[in-house]
């Protein structure tokens, strides 16, 4: 008598309409499955949202594709996954997991952004003005600092008992 542990299947919360199961029988497929757990943490903690409120969107609204939230939720994960190179988002663009974390409905029919995108999110200098022509995303160095240290503060009073109050 031969004894199947293996599961068919499992099954993960859905992000928005979308279910995210692992399986292997899939056409399209991601080798990213801790997505799953860094998009849990992120739902509960806002990370993401807060890290993105660190940059000022001058670009015209009517002619993006891609939030700064998206866009730093791509890039962030993408490092979280071991994807440090811009270059690897060229396939990364097409992964369905990745597109279901970062908050894409239908990646076939909008993909994630590529590498050109996300280097102006990356190398656009803090004195940009609106009146660039590509780099309009501009980072504010004293929120990105502030916002670190305040992660890490919630991260210690979540974990230490004689934190919290």
């Amino acid at each position: 008598m031969k004894t199947e542990c293996t599961p068919k299947q499992v099954e993960f919360d859905s992000v928005g309409r979308r279910q995210l199961v692992a399986a292997f029988d899939g056409e399209h497929i991601s080798s990213d499955g801790g997505l799953t757990l860094l998009h849990q943490v992120d739902q509960r903690f806002g990370l993401m949202r807060q890290f993105a409120e660190c940059f000022k969107d001058m670009r015209r609204p009517e002619w993006l594709k891609h939030t700064v939230e998206e866009l730093v939720r791509q890039r962030v994960f993408g490092i979280a996954c071991g994807y440090e190179d811009l270059v690897d988002h060229q396939t990364l663009r097409n992964d369905p997991l990745l597109a279901a974390v970062v908050g894409k409905e239908e990646p076939q029919k909008q993909p994630l952004a590529s590498p050109s995108t996300l280097n102006r999110l990356e190398l656009t200098p803090a004195d940009a003005t609106a009146q660039a022509r590509y780099r309009k995303v501009v980072y504010d160095s004293r929120a990105i600092e502030d916002f670190f240290v305040d992660a890490f503060l919630d991260g210690i009073r979540c974990m230490s008992p004689v934190w919290r109050s």
